[in-house]
């Protein structure tokens, strides 16, 4: 069943109130480097049953009045088109989309930095078409030898050549559509600016992962190892907290490889630094509203065991990279999981290896498993999810909540006009499918009332399922795996 395992109430007064601490020890002007997803953090929400993926935004809602935002891009991501792999948009739409995202709370948006700004076309003319839209841009340029070239960074031919972002807010988050647009550098360089300008300011972090005050074998942050095994990268004991404070904490290799040169840079800038290691500098407080310790672990060895299949159906498509996957097999050996601690995977291998047909599983909350076998109406996944709902509303198996004569026309669209091969409903199409016949038919109604049931509900096909079903139970939140298989043998899979 799922359990909360985290407090999101505490977090949120927690967050708030440590970020205004920080801001008044810099003398009332803090300019924080927020790093993961603001809007919709559902790897948190997973791996702390409880945290809301909207809860950092939220956050920063209740700061509003003392909020600025600034938004930075780097200037070859533009030129490069790069798309954001889980909105399928490219980063400059992106920040388009957030601007307006931060509007809808209230937040406000002072301005958008282009970093690596060298003259690139398409950068002019992104940087039309935003004051076009009434945004402010700056040009924040490369610097040869960043991070190392410390003379040179902080000097005139270094930040000194950047653009200074007018800000009038006493917390300025700066954040990015994605990673290496270059946010810590356009802090580091505000920091340059307004110390010119007589003007105190500081310099914080806020990442929620690896979570610092939890121990470095923690499930939670082995899965956040998981996330990122791609990147080849690690969570480490923080050495430079150890030496000064005698505490163990953990932080990501790449901060603490970086500390070095933070801390000379700070010096330079301050004539001292601030911080005695990478774990002071950030803010982040959900390690203390873990209010259920083994819910957040069980949670955690789930996702860690999900995201092995998801980089073995990315290598099945022909991408994803075998050292990431032996990665994810060594870390599933140190949260001591694997897939036999997902139930709805022996069961929806069974049922397909019975029918001879590909097949589906999902645990109900109450811990019941339900599967979805393949027929001619309907894919495994979309009977899995009708018998799943019938299950949930207390219907007998033999009721039909969808007529025959709903689901044949659309069959016939699909083939006869819309050029589809496979006649069979996708989930969407059920779900469709499902609410006209609710106008009518009680017990589709009922099956109806239960979609809310499903959140978090752990699910597995035996087969790897088109975008629009992945997508579908993503929307209403199931905990979706699958085989790296495909369900044919031809070469082209839509």
């Amino acid at each position: 069943m799922f359990k909360i395992g985290f407090d999101n109430e505490q977090y949120l007064k927690m967050q708030s109130e440590h970020i205004r601490e920080r801001i008044s020890k810099f003398g009332g002007k803090l300019y924080l480097e927020f790093g993961g997803k603001l809007f919709d953090d559902y790897h948190a929400s997973r791996v702390l049953p409880g945290f809301m993926p909207d809860s950092k935004i939220k956050m920063l809602a209740e700061l509003r009045d003392d909020v600025e935002v600034v938004l930075v891009i780097n200037a070859n991501d533009i030129e490069k088109n790069k798309v954001r792999g889980d909105l399928g948009i490219t980063y400059d739409m992106d920040v388009l989309r957030l601007i307006d995202a931060f509007r809808g709370y209230g937040l406000y948006v002072g301005s958008v930095v282009m970093t690596r700004y060298e003259g690139q076309e398409s950068a002019i003319a992104y940087e039309k078409k935003l004051k076009a839209l009434g945004v402010r841009v700056y040009r924040h340029y490369t610097i040869a030898g960043y991070p190392g070239n410390i003379p040179l960074i902080i000097s005139e031919e270094g930040f000194g050549k950047n653009d200074y972002i007018e800000t009038k807010r006493p917390l300025v988050v700066v954040t990015a559509p994605g990673p290496g647009s270059g946010k810590m550098a356009v802090a580091l360089s505000q920091l340059y600016h307004e110390n010119k300008r007589g003007v105190k300011a500081g310099y914080a972090k806020f990442e929620t992962f690896p979570i610092w005050n939890l121990p470095l074998s923690h499930p939670v942050n082995l899965a956040y190892e998981a996330a990122t095994a791609d990147l080849n990268d690690v969570n480490m004991i923080d050495p430079y907290h150890l030496e000064a404070y005698g505490v163990s904490t953990v932080n990501y290799n790449r901060d603490v490889e970086v500390f070095p040169v933070l801390n000379a840079i700070f010096k330079k800038i301050y004539g001292e630094s601030p911080y005695k290691s990478p774990t002071d500098m950030g803010v982040n407080m959900a390690g203390k509203c873990i209010i259920d310790d083994e819910a957040c672990r069980e949670a955690s060895r789930q996702e860690i065991v999900r995201r092995y299949y998801k980089e073995m159906c990315e290598q099945r498509k022909g991408g994803g990279s075998a050292s990431a996957s032996a990665k994810l097999e060594l870390l599933m050996d140190k949260a001591e999981t694997g897939i036999g601690d997902r139930p709805v995977v022996a069961a929806a291998n069974l049922k397909a290896e019975v029918t001879g047909e590909p097949a589906a599983a999902i645990e109900l909350p109450d811990g019941q498993v339900i599967t979805g076998k393949t027929t001619t109406l309907l894919g495994a996944s979309s009977a899995m999810l009708l018998n799943a709902l019938k299950v949930l509303a207390g219907i007998d198996d033999s009721v039909k909540v969808i007529a025959p004569d709903v689901i044949e026309p659309i069959q016939h669209l699909k083939v006869s006009h819309l050029g589809n091969h496979n006649p069979r409903l996708h989930i969407n199409e059920i779900l469709i499918a499902l609410t006209i016949c609710a106008s009518t038919n009680p017990a589709a109604e009922k099956c109806m009332e239960q979609l809310g049931n499903l959140k978090n509900c752990e699910a597995h096909s035996s087969v790897m399922l088109a975008a629009v079903d992945e997508h579908t139970f993503q929307k209403l939140g199931v905990n979706l795996t699958c085989e790296p298989k495909y369900q044919t043998k031809k070469l082209f899979h839509g």
